[in-house]
């Protein structure tokens, strides 16, 4: 099926770190903001990271000055399945790259980083930090702590 990115990026001036991931989830595209699957662990992961709790992620973000985005604006696939991504149409970053003082690019999990190398890295040259995915279906062992540890990586670039 047929799906285009709705949300908007989010970021601000004073954003330092940008995480990208592939395409927005039914239930994020749903609720008109990033990683809103509730057996999503990204707000959890960062919420263990800065040692905080998150009232209000756009106020967490702001604060911690990480802008949000994903590579893909438009493409085929089904529900939210990453592994059935076909005939990716990229976004455009120059317009967060311009407005903010981006001083490094995270992406979330393989499929969103082989995307950035292959349609965005020859445009922006900044090269990206895979980390690992925080979706439902990355069911490692251990995962929360790695994904602790992979994401403690973002204060280095926001502190």
């Amino acid at each position: 099926m047929k799906v285009y990115h709705t949300l908007k990026p989010f970021y601000n001036v004073n954003s330092k770190v940008l995480i990208l991931g592939s395409m927005p989830s039914v239930k994020s595209r749903e609720e008109n903001f990033y990683y809103a699957h509730p057996r999503n662990r990204f707000w959890s992961t960062l919420a263990k990271v800065y040692n905080e709790e998150i009232n209000d992620k756009k106020e967490f973000l702001k604060r911690h000055k990480i802008a949000l985005f994903d590579v893909i604006k438009e493409c085929d696939i089904e529900a939210s399945s990453d592994s059935t991504i076909k005939n990716v149409i990229p976004n455009d970053l120059s317009e967060i790259l311009k407005a903010s003082k981006i001083k490094a690019i995270f992406t979330t999990g393989n499929k969103a980083y082989k995307l950035y190398q292959k349609y965005i890295y020859p445009k922006t040259e900044i090269k990206a930090i895979p980390l690992p995915s925080t979706s439902p279906a990355n069911s490692k062992k251990d995962i929360e702590e790695i994904l602790i540890k992979a994401y403690s990586q973002i204060k280095d670039y926001t502190n």
